[in-house]
């Protein structure tokens, strides 16, 4: 039976020198977002150059290295407006015996004056909930379940080419005469380019001399189409002029009949019983809306690019948390195994601990699918252990659980027994949003 990752000394004292030295290559723990000490791993620091130029790697079509000037995504504890860091570690190293991290590092210290707060503070903030069985029922378990969060982020970026048109009137236009056309890969987005790992950004960019005249479609290039309310019998192509409509107001007759029998003359059509057509003037000739009447339209290619991260996320967790969802522990506070960044991730690699490289392994292959016309950028790839608490309470034959959750200490709690409402109340939707 495999040992745990995280468990407390039972040896007691230890040598100093050993222990500070293997405990030096996990300074980062703890901090989300930090650097790993390359000094401490095997494999050398790898460059931002590096990592731009294994984008280059060609696939179907070349990558320019040129085309991105890219930023490692600041840690959560950074504001925006500080620098951002821009190394990427090496993500193949020994992360050395994961066993020397104290047990301390992720368990919840909690006595019951703390866990009574914290369940007390929870239920007070939902509506129609009694706090009794919070402050009176009997703390009868408390149990340590940490929960392994594994994370695969992959930074993609996404081109794809979309055709304007706009009517054309007269002008110089940027056309094939000017130079080449710039395929959709060999654009410079370097201005463009955002932060890694970013959940979505989109822009769009002419490409230079893709410009050219067409004839209108819709007219074929002559500026205007048939009318369709007076010639709507004709062929297509065909029109006849000073088509004539029926009178609306005497609906052909030139008189307007009145009651009592008599007729007078339609001042509408004057009597006449037919009108001009409302649409054309019965020209039988419209001009065309799609090209304004000038016959041609002016037609370009635009770039549509779209940068996005395509995240894959496991969460392995003990017979004591499973019922809590997997989206609680994702947004909860752990401490960080490993947090690498790379061109493309590979399983990290743990001295003592065929369960994590197992964990890392699974989480490397399901991989999020990558569309056709994306190239990856980079990938970082997190493993983290969140500290989690389940307090058992009880009153008499009664009894009910509920989480701690993450450095935070966030409290789960599904099946409270103090419930006044059924959860029927609308104000649940109210505390939701």
């Amino acid at each position: 039976m495999e040992e745990p990752l995280l468990s407390p000394d039972k040896n007691g004292a230890r040598d100093g020198g050993r222990e500070s030295d293997k405990l030096r290559s996990y300074e980062y723990v703890g901090r989300a977002g930090s650097i790993i000490p390359t000094a401490f791993l095997a494999g050398s620091q790898v460059s931002v150059d590096e990592i731009r130029s294994a984008a280059s790697i060609p696939h179907s079509d070349p990558y320019p290295p040129s085309l991105h000037g890219a930023l490692v995504s600041p840690p959560p504890s950074q504001s925006p407006s500080q620098p951002y860091a821009q190394d990427i570690i090496y993500q193949g190293g020994c992360y050395g015996d994961t066993r020397e991290i104290g047990h301390e590092a992720t368990r919840q210290i909690l006595d019951e004056v703390e866990i009574r707060e914290l369940l007390v503070d929870h239920v007070g903030h939902r509506c129609c909930w009694g706090s009794r069985p919070a402050r009176t029922w009997k703390i009868h378990a408390v149990e340590d379940c940490n929960v392994y969060v594994g994370t695969l982020d992959t930074f993609i970026e996404e081109r794809e080419i979309i055709i304007e048109r706009e009517p054309y009137v007269s002008g110089n236009i940027d056309g094939t005469a000017n130079g080449p056309e710039l395929g959709i890969w060999e654009l410079d987005l370097r201005s463009e380019f955002p932060v890694l790992f970013i959940p979505y950004q989109e822009t769009r960019t002419r490409i230079p001399h893709s410009e050219a005249i067409d004839k209108c479609p819709d007219c074929t290039g002559r500026g205007h189409t048939v009318c369709t309310a007076c010639n709507k019998d004709l062929e297509p192509g065909f029109y006849k002029e000073n088509q004539m409509m029926h009178c609306p107001a005497c609906f052909g007759r030139g008189l307007i009949a009145h009651t009592d029998g008599s007729d007078t003359k339609c001042l509408k059509c004057n009597g006449k019983g037919m009108l001009p057509c409302a649409t054309c003037d019965s020209r039988g000739l419209i001009k065309c809306v799609t090209c304004m009447g000038g016959g041609s339209l002016l037609t370009r290619k635009v770039a549509v690019i779209r940068w996005k991260t395509l995240s894959t996320r496991k969460v392995s967790a003990t017979s004591g948390a499973a019922s809590v969802p997997d989206d609680v522990f994702h947004r909860a506070q752990g401490v960080q195994l490993c947090n690498t960044q790379a061109h493309q991730c590979t399983p990290a690699f743990f001295a003592d601990s065929f369960f994590l490289n197992k964990f890392s392994s699974e989480v490397i292959a399901e991989r999020a699918p990558v569309p056709h016309a994306a190239r990856v950028i980079c990938e970082r790839h997190i493993i983290s252990v969140v500290p989690v608490t389940r307090v058992t309470m009880a009153h008499h034959n009664r009894s009910f659980s509920f989480y701690i959750i993450g450095n935070g200490r966030e409290v789960y709690l599904k099946d409270y027994p103090g419930r006044f409402c059924w959860g029927l109340c609308p104000c649940f939707e109210w505390l939701k949003s």
